[in-house]
């Protein structure tokens, strides 16, 4: 049974690049169940070329995968606000520069404005947070978006704490069943996951 039939999902993609490998899967399951996926990505993640990857490769597949081109432009994603075309939007990797921003109501990139419109339209937005500064200074935006209303994490935890105190990363397989508590109204639990120890 296709559980997301007839559902119209944003998919934001923020510049956390050694994830990207992490959301294909997750991003498939999506349409797998039914679900229609529109990419978004703001100017950076679509553009820089990393040891991870070229930047062109990456969203060529994205928009094989979903069928849709990539919006990378902040004038395509403010449309979102009038328009109101998606149940939920889903922004996975989550980059701290990217969640700092908008605790603090910086509206800078596409995927910035994609959430902006996607909350002015009273709709789900599910977080998958990548950063190495989340336990730093940048904590205390984590806490802030954490009470406020329409926004879901996906599960996360520290990946690395013996490298990178600071840094967690959401476990993006469970984005979907993220997802499937937002559309409820509901934050799946727990959402503090531990990491394995590599």
């Amino acid at each position: 049974m296709e559980r997301l039939k007839n559902i119209k999902i944003g998919y934001a993609i923020s510049g956390s690049f050694c994830t990207f490998k992490n959301i294909i899967e997750p991003i498939k399951k999506l349409i797998d169940e039914g679900a229609e996926v529109f990419p978004i990505m703001s100017a950076n993640a679509s553009t820089i070329n990393t040891r991870f990857g070229e930047a062109k490769v990456f969203v060529a597949l994205i928009e094989k995968i979903t069928g849709h081109l990539v919006q990378t432009k902040i004038e395509e994603t403010e449309l979102i606000g009038p328009h109101n075309p998606y149940d939920a939007l889903i922004v996975a990797p989550c980059t701290g520069n990217t969640f700092a921003k908008l605790a603090n109501a910086i509206t800078d990139t596409s995927v910035l404005m994609a959430i902006k419109a996607t909350l002015r339209n009273g709709k789900p937005v599910v977080l998958g947070i990548a950063s190495n500064d989340a336990l730093g200074l940048n904590m205390k935006n984590l806490g802030v978006l954490m009470n406020t209303p329409n926004l879901y994490f996906v599960p996360f935890g520290q990946d690395d704490y013996t490298r990178k105190k600071n840094s967690l990363v959401a476990k993006m397989d469970l984005i979907f069943e993220t997802l499937m508590s937002a559309l409820s109204g509901k934050q799946i639990q727990p959402i503090l996951i531990t990491y394995k120890k590599e």
